[in-house]
């Protein structure tokens, strides 16, 4: 008797990791080559770990962890990187005539029959997560093809250096390209080429922490810092200026761009590599981590004709990210956006970005009277930082145009006096801003490896505090994919003010600023420590990330 096999969605929603409601969500959204397994990823309804379990389950195949997996090299050489990068594969082991695959997507069928008749092997799949699979190919190929001799080889004339760093086969571009793909691969924000005085060290920053990624030795700082300068047009034989640029790559099939800082320090230069995944810019307003109360108070502001919407915090934390994904829920034809920013990050399609540049003498407040006479509806400015700007903003939205923008400062209720500090009138303040949003980022608890502890006493008491209770927390034990850190991933958590009448009033009248915090507490603002606070009662995070960016009062 065949015995009939269930679908993956079935499947999923029998394990209870997904409901039926998020299910025909999934098949509704998924275009359609897409597979649903991929849709419900996309989504964020389940983890990759959680997929290839169920598909463990449905198809019988094997599933495999590849951290700290004891890869055979000489295999390597039967399956190409190239192909091994396309179709997510990698070779685990020889066994007779069988070659064990590790595979993203085991059904896959043209793939293991390429794979059999170029080897001569049978082809027996197992499945990894495709971040595993990414990480593995960066880490392990290449690794010992001329790198030895690029870490044991003392530096040799300068005209054999040139050649070295231009050319595409040689190994120090070899190793630049793997640094650089495998911080796509770990999802990095940034890339720190760190001299020291006896070696150089790399390190990424994997969702907002540091941590050091390899340590090579000194006498290769001078190639790896020229390759990148290289890269990013920067002049080679300046070491004693910074010096930006930015280059953009395309590492596993995406588009990645790169901006690139250089820093004269005692011990030679220090570059910074920022990423811009270019593929996952434009965010949805509902995927940001906003609360019911906060998300309808965010849209509250947004969707007001005219006023000022500010977005504050510190470098880092998610500010642009919020912005772009307000223009991209406001974007329609019937309204003319424009935007002033420095750098522009992200090319929003419909509509018009401008790009800073104070060498021509293009400042935001110069930028910025110009587009007031291009007809705009919204305008949005990238980071408010001088007098000049914040009266221009303020005459823009006084005379009907809805104006969003950042500034830096602590709390929302901080930017209020921010403002005025920076010599603005109280009465243009109180009559120009709609709202205040202060935001951070926290680390996600990593869903693969999450459980449920009992919270510690002090944990009980800072709940206890904020007149909330908790009973259970969830907490990351280590797991392959998070790295062994018990966190993947980031969310934001958020403090929105909406500036009413009463406010209004006490900034007109200079009235103390504590008047300002009871009125926000009696419109029931969530501020950043309690939200954070409800996310740990969520699961989402733990209390110690949300007392590392908010603090208690």
């Amino acid at each position: 008797m065949k015995q009939t096999r269930k679908r993956l969605g079935d499947l999923l929603v029998d394990a209870g990791l997904i409901t039926e409601e998020q299910l025909q969500t999934a098949l509704k959204e998924k275009s359609k080559d897409q597979k649903l397994g991929d849709a419900l990823l996309q989504q964020g309804y389940i983890t990759e770990q959680q997929l290839i379990e169920v598909l463990e389950f449905q198809l019988g195949i094997p599933h495999v962890s590849l951290y700290r997996y004891p890869f055979d090299p000489k295999l390597f050489h039967i399956v190409p990187k190239e192909i091994a990068k396309r179709s997510l594969i990698i070779p685990l082991k020889k066994d007779g005539e069988k070659l064990y695959i590790a595979m993203a997507d085991p059904m896959d069928f043209y793939t293991i029959d390429d794979l059999r008749l170029s080897t001569g092997f049978q082809i027996e799949p197992a499945i990894a997560t495709k971040d595993d699979i990414l990480r593995a190919i960066n880490k392990y190929y290449d690794m010992d093809e001329g790198f030895e001799e690029l870490l044991t080889d003392e530096p040799a004339g300068q005209e054999v250096e040139e050649v070295k760093i231009v050319d595409e086969d040689s190994p120090v571009v070899r190793l630049v390209n793997q640094i650089l793909s495998t911080a796509a691969a770990m999802k990095a924000s940034d890339i720190h080429i760190d001299p020291q005085e006896t070696k150089v060290a790399i390190r990424y920053r994997i969702d907002g922490v540091l941590r050091t990624e390899r340590v090579l030795p000194k006498h290769m700082q001078s190639v790896l810092t020229a390759r990148i300068k290289i890269m990013a047009n920067l002049d080679i034989t300046e070491h004693r200026i910074p010096q930006d640029g930015r280059f953009k790559m395309n590492l596993d099939f995406q588009p990645v761009d790169f901006r690139v800082s250089t820093l004269p320090t005692v011990y030679g230069e220090k570059i910074v590599l920022r990423l811009l995944d270019l593929s996952s810019a434009l965010n949805n307003i509902h995927n940001l981590g906003f609360n019911k109360v906060n998300l309808a108070r965010f849209i509250g502001m947004i969707e007001k004709p005219n006023g000022i919407v500010l977005i504050t915090g510190p470098t880092g934390s998610g500010k642009s990210s919020t912005l772009y994904a307000a223009l991209n829920r406001l974007n329609s034809e019937e309204v003319n956006i424009i935007t002033i920013e420095d750098p522009v990050e992200y090319q929003l399609e419909g509509i018009n970005q401008i790009q800073v540049n104070p060498n021509v003498g293009m400042t935001f407040a110069k930028g910025l009277r110009a587009i007031l006479r291009q007809d705009p509806n919204i305008i949005m400015v990238g980071e408010i930082r001088d007098k000049e700007t914040v009266e221009v903003a303020i005459r823009a939205s006084l005379t009907g145009h809805l104006v969003l923008s950042t500034l830096h400062t602590n709390d929302s209720l901080g930017s209020i006096t921010r403002l005025l500090d920076m010599g603005v009138e109280p009465f243009l303040v109180a009559a120009s801003i709609n709202g205040i949003v202060a935001q951070r980022l926290v680390r996600r608890v990593c869903r693969d490896c999450a459980e449920t502890q009992l919270p510690t006493k002090r944990e009980i008491e800072i709940f206890g505090r904020r007149g909330l209770k908790i009973e259970k927390v969830m907490r990351g034990r280590g797991c392959a994919s998070c790295n062994m850190t018990g966190y993947k991933g980031r969310i934001a958590i958020h403090e929105v003010l909406v500036v009413d009448d009463d406010m209004r009033k006490v900034i007109m009248n200079g009235e103390p600023f504590s008047k300002l915090r009871e009125l926000a507490i009696k419109n029931k603002t969530i501020f950043l420590i309690d939200d954070g606070l409800l996310k740990v009662k969520q699961g989402i995070t733990t209390t110690e990330e949300v007392l590392r960016v908010a603090i208690p009062d």
